[in-house]
């Protein structure tokens, strides 16, 4: 089994650098998914409270019987839930569905800026959640340059993690510098923009060079820029050939030719516009 390396956070805890995502896994589907990773060699499971499916990540850990300190579990908080009071509660929940008595790591969402509760508040209450020892690390999501300086500005923890959406055609360099300069360890979401960039010519050109598949070159130039990253598939080959990452290296010249597909396409929304709460 391949060992997958570790980043440190800026508070000194190691998290993987490749986890499973169970973004859009059915809540009936995740135990098996999950379970699959595990047995693959996944020690770093992605969730959220929005997703609905974090009673079945614990499952599958709990059914593992893996040591529950060998997996790396992040969730996060989810939109409806940013006033203190609520962002506490919501917290405890997450707690009882995963079956966990800790998290590894809690993130927020989305900045949410065109709503009435400030994202200031609820990182607040994101620091009172660390502050008790139950989440080893805290952070966000899909935050901007310009909302992390107002989080250093009026808070006292600098978040460990930003998980941004970078792919070959969004490589979102902006964020990801600026995560580098203050310590925020960039995570990566849609690393393969949803399957758009698959096909294009550059990627399966490097593919055929290096023997290995698009997908794996694509996570390969992800790790190799220093992001974590957490593919989704409920395919258990698929699961096995984005595990095999660590074996092969891109060298400059085709780690070049990926950057340079940027073009600021996005898959997913705006963070300075997004302002979903669920109903």
């Amino acid at each position: 089994m391949a060992t997958v390396p570790t980043i440190r956070l800026n508070n000194g805890v190691e998290i993987p650098q490749l986890g499973f995502g169970v973004y859009q896994v059915p809540p009936e589907d995740t135990a098996e998914a999950v379970g699959a990773a595990l047995e693959i060699g996944y020690r770093h499971i992605d969730t959220a409270e929005m997703y609905g499916n974090e009673k079945g990540v614990g499952e599958a850990i709990a059914r593992s019987g893996i040591d529950r300190g060998e997996v790396f579990v992040t969730s996060k908080l989810n939109n409806g839930f940013h006033r203190r009071a609520d962002a506490l509660r919501a917290f405890d929940q997450t707690l009882a569905d995963l079956g966990t008595d800790h998290l590894d790591l809690f993130l927020v969402h989305w900045p949410l800026p065109t709503i009435d509760v400030d994202y200031v508040e609820t990182w607040k209450a994101m620091e009172e959640i660390y502050a008790s020892g139950r989440c080893r690390a805290i952070g966000v999501s899909n935050f901007q340059p310009h909302h992390l300086r107002r989080l250093f500005a009026e808070t006292e923890v600098r978040p460990a993690v930003n998980q941004i959406e970078v792919h070959p055609y969004l490589a979102n360099d902006e964020a990801r510098t600026f995560g580098a300069e203050h310590e925020i360890v960039t995570e990566a979401w849609s690393p393969i923009a949803q399957g758009k960039v698959l096909d294009d010519p550059a990627i399966t050109e490097v593919a055929r060079a290096v023997g290995r598949t698009p997908a794996q070159v694509v996570l390969r130039w992800h790790v190799q820029r220093g992001d974590v990253v957490f593919p989704k598939s409920v395919t258990r080959s698929r699961m096995e050939e984005n595990f095999a990452l660590f074996d092969f290296e891109l060298d400059e010249g085709q780690m070049a030719t990926l950057t340079a597909l940027d073009r600021g396409e996005r898959t997913g929304p705006d963070p300075d516009t997004f302002d979903f709460v669920p109903g």
